[in-house]
C-alpha cells in the first residue's frame, strides 16, 4: 500500500505542476520557486508532515520535499544555535541531497553524449 500512496501523492504534486505549467505559460523556473516555497510554509505549518506519513516517498522526493527539508533544518538549528543555526540549518539539512544530484548528474553527462540541434 506505500508504493500506491507514494505513487498517488507523488503523482498529485506533479499534476497540480503540470497544471500550473500549463495555465500560467510562465518560465519552468517561477514553478520550481513557487513548488519550493510552498514546501517551506507547509512545512513550518506543520502540514507536510503530515502529507509524508501518508505518501512516504512520493512527498519526500519532489521539490516540495526539499522545501520540507529547509524549513525542518532552519528550524532545528534555529532552536539550538540562534540566527546564525536558522540561515544554516537549511543547508545542512539538504547538502546530501544537493551533493548526490551533482554527481549524478555529472556521470551521466560524461557517459551519454547529448544530442542537441545542430
Amino acid at each position: 500500500m506505500n508504493y500506491v500512496m507514494s505513487f498517488l501523492i507523488g503523482g498529485t504534486i506533479c499534476l497540480i505542476g503540470q497544471i500550473v505549467i500549463d495555465t500560467f505559460k510562465k518560465n519552468n523556473a517561477y514553478l520550481l520557486v513557487a513548488l519550493v516555497v510552498t514546501g517551506v510554509i507547509l512545512g513550518y505549518l506543520g502540514i507536510y508532515d503530515k502529507i509524508v506519513e501518508i505518501g512516504h516517498s512520493g512527498a519526500t522526493v519532489p521539490l516540495l520535499g526539499f522545501g520540507n527539508s529547509l524549513a525542518k533544518g532552519a528550524m532545528e538549528e534555529a532552536s539550538s544555535k540562534g540566527f546564525m543555526g536558522a540561515l544554516s540549518g537549511g543547508i545542512i539539512k539538504t547538502a546530501p541531497g544537493v551533493a548526490a544530484a551533482l554527481v549524478f548528474g555529472y556521470l551521466v553527462a560524461v557517459i551519454f553524449n547529448p544530442k542537441g540541434d545542430k
